[in-house]
């Protein structure tokens, strides 16, 4: 009878600690990036963010995600001359942003069951990102290039509780930075609303 008292104890603290909890949170988001040899591009966009909580107490998690951003690019690339500035080449391309992150998450918005005022998170992962970049090219021409790139990806941000459920608005700082060829860097701000 004890062996089973134990097995059971034992069974419902690993079913506790090791739980999946389907948690998300959508919003706005802006994305800034740089490749080689090409001018900073800014996007905006909406972000989504599903995660499992995969480690759970009442304190903390430990969570599996993909904070999926798309977006709008707009870049250009300007020339000086005896009257002023011009824009030599403009750009309005798609932007698409897919990390696959694991977070620590403690305070508000670690669980569904804490309910502390205030929380934060920080992770890494490894992202890949597609957008759309003015480059100059070796005749001094300008020109735009569709740049995949994939590469370590890291996110840090907090949460401020609203409302008596477990609903928080986010403020994520995020950055990748691509290993490929075109080396791009994109650093990235988004404020969502998780349910």
């Amino acid at each position: 009878m004890k062996k089973i008292v134990l097995l059971s104890a034992l069974l419902f603290t690993a079913c506790t600690a090791f739980c999946q909890t389907f948690m998300h949170g959508a919003g706005i988001t802006v994305l800034v990036g740089s490749s080689t040899g090409s001018d900073v591009t800014v996007a905006e966009g909406v972000t989504y963010f599903p995660r499992f909580n995969f480690l759970e107490t009442e304190a903390l998690s430990v969570s599996v995600g993909v904070p999926l951003s798309v977006g709008i690019s707009a870049s250009g690339s300007y020339y000086s001359s005896n009257s002023g500035y011009y824009s030599e080449a403009g750009s309005i391309g798609f932007v698409a942003n897919v990390p696959l992150i694991i977070n620590l998450n403690m305070g508000r918005g670690s669980t569904k069951d804490n309910s502390d005022r205030y929380g934060y998170f920080v992770g890494a992962g490894f992202g890949y990102h597609h957008g759309d970049f003015i480059t100059t090219r070796s005749d001094g021409n300008t020109g735009t290039e569709s740049i995949n790139s994939f590469g370590p990806a890291a996110n840090a941000g907090f949460r401020i509780g609203v409302g008596r459920a477990h609903r928080n608005i986010e403020i994520r700082l995020s950055y990748m930075k691509g290993l490929n060829e075109n080396k791009a860097n994109l650093f990235g701000l988004a404020g969502s609303f998780n349910f």
